[in-house]
């Protein structure tokens, strides 16, 4: 079995609950974390040429690969979805998608690989209305059936409803919400959610404490621990 964390991380942009835009503060806070994966949003200023919130050259620096998902701007991601790797995971397949609905949003999808590891992973960040939700969440499972293998997609899923899921009816993909991890400094919502395809065993998920996060974003940080087997996940 092959063991891996993977964090996900609406980051508004590197700013803080200080209104100070810190994005050493928000790696250090991913470092502790030890993660392999990190899926990250709003991780781009908002307006042309979306430059990216934590500096490249920073992001190597600190140990990890950047997937440049959007190559016709400077951004780190598409749409702010931003997908961090260590080095010892490599890039094989990718797909940018614009998502329908409202406001402009998106989401990457990837295959990485490692020794002894294939999985596809990816990262969204869905609407506010819910009815766009729905349509962006089938959008992002129709586009992931193009993966082979495990899957697993983190994000700001934007999900507002404590009883309400986004999964169409009679899904085979597991939808799973760590914890309240917005607004961060009184969290209350789970907004921010892992999805799960194949064959994937989850050893333990959670959300990063107020202290833990040092008020680097309006979101918490969440994690998921879990096991691939190597057999399943070789070919």
């Amino acid at each position: 079995m092959q063991a891996l964390r993977i964090v996900s991380w609406n980051i508004r942009k590197a700013v803080g609950l200080d209104w100070r835009r810190k994005p050493e503060r928000v790696l250090r806070v991913i470092e502790r974390l030890e993660p392999d994966i990190v899926l990250l949003q709003e991780s781009d200023k908002r307006l042309p040429p979306r430059p990216p919130a934590l500096p490249l050259d920073l992001v190597r620096l600190s140990g990890w690969t950047s997937i440049d998902a959007d190559p016709d701007t400077p951004s780190i991601g598409h749409h702010g979805n931003a997908i961090l790797l260590r080095p010892y995971l490599q890039l094989k397949t990718l797909k940018a998608l614009d998502l329908p609905g409202l406001e402009p949003r998106g989401a990457v999808l990837a295959t990485v690989t490692g020794p002894g590891i294939r999985l596809s992973v990816g990262g969204l960040h869905l609407g506010l209305r819910r009815r766009d939700r729905l349509i962006q969440m089938a959008h992002v499972l129709d586009a992931a059936q193009e993966f082979s293998g495990p899957i697993i997609l983190g994000g700001d899923l934007n999900e507002w409803h404590k009883t309400k899921g986004l999964l169409p009816p009679g899904s085979s993909w597991t939808e799973i919400a760590p914890g309240p991890s917005f607004h961060a400094s009184a969290p209350h919502f789970k907004l921010d959610r892992f999805v799960i395809h194949g064959a994937v065993s989850i050893a333990s998920h959670g959300v990063v404490s107020k202290q833990s996060a040092e008020r680097a974003s309006d979101h918490l940080p969440i994690w998921i621990d879990v096991e691939l087997d190597d057999q399943k996940i070789s070919s």
